[in-house]
């Protein structure tokens, strides 16, 4: 694998930028907030190195981007500080803004092909005109509210006899005013952007208008009336925009689709999962899984390098600069220098907030980008040019800054504090998908980072009970792939398959044949940490006998049905068929077929078929003393003990269980089970599939059966019954049921056996359900496979 260096280019342009940045600040303005920058360097320098690692060929642009950022910021160095203007022509920076904005409607393009066209450009060179327009509108908003601000005035007349004391006087400004013509500009800004259905832009600035308004006015109704209001926003979007309903829907239920509409959101909290606390490492795990992860979801790319530990880096970061940020305008000289700083600080937090929020689910997922971080030159841009606004007015000498009266003090200790409260909740979110969510999110198997997994760590195999292979991996590390030496039991072993998930023994067993069971917790930990992945998996030993598995396959043939044998003392499966089946080495090219195939080949009929019990149920009755005519709730007792209304404890999936109050329907293991009955002294067993488990510590261990043996009927009524039904001449009884599926209008065709008491060699008992009218068919069946078992 060749080693890639091209990121080390980035950071040594990284760091020539930032050198230069740092001294230039320093000469120019030696007064200067002394943490702003450091603070915007790391995230820039974090996020350029995540872009390269993802995107190398992006990560290019991106230093490019950086370098034309790093270069405006230093020009800009030389800027008036008074920012005048700004502040006179603010009208003239709007509306050059909002045309640039508005030229996307009828020029507009997207680099990706697709998607909203809301870029601005060609050959190769794209400029995203709303990034820009952020800033626009907190200059303008800023100017006009300071133009109308309450006027303060302070007066320091000699001191009198009658009057010691220092008289303050103000003249105030109507709200109305205030609010009217800034909100129609507000307006037609949000119009263009939901034209271009640029929702996630609308929605922030939306909280912008409502913050700056905010600090400009004190009143706090403002607040509630502008959530009122991005409410009901919210509530139109959902009606009036596709892309607004998929978002929310994905927000609110992730797990209805999430390989469709939901994938974004859902690779995103899997990647956050797959970080945990101290993450994969630089250049580790699988963050590429997640789409638009250069952008949109660099926080989870970030998270699953970097884990809760990195993540919680990141908060400080974010919080820090916020703090800081906010810190400027209280010390600014005056009402545009404040609630400039103010909105710029504001605008880089909320959007901060927004979409982490979004990557972790506790946010509606908006699409906008992590300031300093993201990939994109536009969004780059843009927020180093409120870094700069940011420097230049945190340049002024402190002794200049004019009083703030205590009551206007509020509103902004009250922003800070909304946009702390979000990082907080961010990082506690984090915290619950990277530590108490994760292992449940790992482990589902639309995780792609376990395929990713099976590719380079070997899985366990399964096994019959002579170690000979059923379910195998091939290859070497960086391309093991699954192998299936005997197919036939498919629906029961089932899969394991980068596109179709898993399936059956594949499925529940999983945790062991991955290593994540079985294993020493420091052996797990110690590869987790060092791979980011498990360790090797283990090999699993089933009850299966392949020779008779293999035997009673080929006389069933092209039947439709299923056959359960088992040991009748121990519970173990000795033969589990499920027919019609299919090749799961074939998956790539049928996959798509077998769920539409009216046979159901993917269903495993032996443990989850649901056939009704009919006549096959009569056997029991007799064992039990009961008439075809005895009371319905003697019946039920007697069922209840066999088994019937209680789902086998089995390490497989099986079916549903049978109401009292409905017709008896079993699977055929359930029917098993209880024809052990009549075989081994009328005790019910526990069945068992999974038989052990080779341990590197200890080698082969036996797992311990899922539940205990119970008395279900009297020994010496079971052994009657077996010498009532004894086949002639054979060491086995049987019996021959029959059940409607009135539905379907479909007979099933049940046959039962099992070994005398007086049979000296393991006790077996044996079920087949035949989905079709053939009592011959069943019963030549049975007898065969019988006679094999006993031999």
């Amino acid at each position: 694998m060749d080693y890639r260096w091209g990121h080390w280019l980035g950071f040594a342009v990284w760091v020539l930028l930032i050198t230069i940045a740092f001294y230039q600040v320093r000469r120019r303005m030696p007064d200067s907030d002394p943490y702003l920058l450091p603070i915007a360097a790391l995230l820039s320098g974090w996020g350029l190195l995540t872009v390269w690692r993802l995107e190398p060929s992006l990560g290019i642009r991106q230093t490019l981007w950086l370098l034309v950022s790093i270069a405006i910021l230093i020009l800009g160095l030389r800027l008036p500080a008074d920012l005048r203007f700004l502040r006179r022509y603010k009208y003239l920076w709007l509306t050059s803004g909002l045309l640039l904005t508005a030229l996307t409607l009828a020029f507009g393009t997207n680099p990706l092909g697709g998607g909203p066209r809301l870029w601005l450009g060609c050959c190769g060179f794209y400029f995203q005109p709303s990034e820009p327009l952020k800033l626009l509108l907190i200059i303008y908003l800023a100017a006009y509210f300071a133009d109308r601000l309450h006027v303060y005035t302070f007066e320091q007349p000699a001191l009198s006899e009658a009057k010691g004391s220092n008289v303050k006087t103000f003249k105030r400004t109507t709200f109305l005013p205030l609010v009217i013509p800034s909100l129609v500009v507000t307006v037609l800004a949000l119009l263009i952007l939901v034209v271009q259905r640029d929702l996630g832009t609308a929605s922030l600035f939306i909280f912008l208008y409502t913050v700056m308004l905010f600090l400009a006015s004190g009143r706090k109704r403002v607040l509630l009336i502008s959530l009122i209001g991005l409410g009901l926003a919210g509530l139109a979007g959902y009606f009036l925009f596709d892309v607004v309903r998929l978002r929310v829907d994905a927000w609110l239920n992730p797990w209805l689709d999430p390989s469709g509409r939901s994938y974004q959101i859902v690779q995103s909290l899997m990647a956050v999962a797959n970080g945990g606390i101290g993450g994969r490492g630089p250049g580790m795990g699988s963050p590429g899984l997640v789409p638009i992860s250069i952008s949109d979801f660099i926080f989870s790319a970030i998270s699953e390098e970097t884990g809760l530990l990195g993540t919680i880096g990141l908060f400080a970061l974010l919080g820090l600069f916020l703090t800081r940020g906010m810190s400027v305008a209280l010390r600014a000289p005056d009402n545009f220098h404040r609630i400039l700083a103010a909105g710029l600080t504001a605008y880089l937090g909320a959007q901060s907030v927004l979409i982490i929020g979004g990557n972790l689910r506790l946010l509606p997922l908006t699409g906008v980008t992590l300031p300093f971080v993201s990939y994109g030159g536009s969004s780059l841009l843009t927020s180093y040019l409120a870094l700069l606004l940011l420097l230049i007015i945190s340049s002024q000498p402190e002794e200049e800054a004019a009083p703030l009266p205590h009551h206007s003090l509020s509103p902004y200790l009250i922003v800070t504090g909304l946009l702390g409260l979000g990082l907080i909740a961010a990082a506690l979110v984090n915290g619950w998908w990277a530590v108490w969510r994760g292992p449940d999110l790992l482990a589902r198997t639309d995780n792609a980072r376990r395929t990713i997994s099976d590719r380079y760590v070997p899985r366990g195999g399964l096994l019959d009970r002579n170690a000979k292979p059923i379910n195998i991996t091939q290859g070497r590390s960086g391309s093991y792939a699954r192998f299936y030496p005997y197919p036939d039991l498919a629906p029961i072993t089932g899969y394991t398959h980068p596109v179709y998930g898993q399936a059956g023994l594949e499925a529940s067993l999983d945790p062991y044949l991955r290593g994540l069971q079985g294993n020493s917790a420091s052996r797990i930990w110690l590869d987790h940490l060092l791979y980011g992945q498990p360790p090797p998996g283990l090999d699993m030993r089933l009850t299966i006998d392949l020779d008779l598995q293999r035997r009673a396959d080929v006389l069933f043939g092209d039947h439709a049905g299923a056959i359960v044998l088992l040991n009748a003392e121990s519970g173990e499966i000795l033969v589990m068929a499920s027919h019609p089946t299919f090749n799961q080495n074939k998956l790539d090219e049928e996959g798509p077929s077998l769920a539409q195939d009216p046979r159901a080949p993917l269903l495993d009929r032996a443990a989850q078929g649901f056939y009704p019990a009919g006549t096959a149920a009569t056997s029991f009755s007799l064992a039990a003393g009961l008439s075809e005519n005895a009371p319905r709730n003697e019946l039920v007792q007697l069922y209840d003990a066999l088994g019937f209304y209680t789902a086998p404890a089995l390490r497989l999936p099986v079916s549903a269980v049978s109401a009292i109050s409905e017709e008896l329907r079993v699977s055929p293991l359930q029917m098993a089970l209880a024809a052990a009955t009549i075989s081994n002294k009328g005790i019910l067993p526990v069945p068992r599939l999974a038989l052990a488990i080779n341990t590197p510590q200890q080698g082969w261990v036996i797992l311990p059966a899922l539940g205990a043996p119970l008395q279900a009927l009297s020994a010496q009524s079971a052994a009657s019954t077996a010498e009532a039904l004894m086949v002639k001449g054979q060491p086995f009884w049987q019996a021959i049921g029959k059940g409607v599926e009135i539905q379907e209008n479909k007979t099933i065709t049940w046959y039962l056996a099992g070994t005398l008491p007086q049979w000296q060699g393991a006790p077996l008992a044996l079920v087949v359900a035949l989905e079709e009218d053939n009592s011959n068919f069943a019963t030549y069946l049975g007898q065969a496979l019988m006679k094999e078992a006993i031999k």
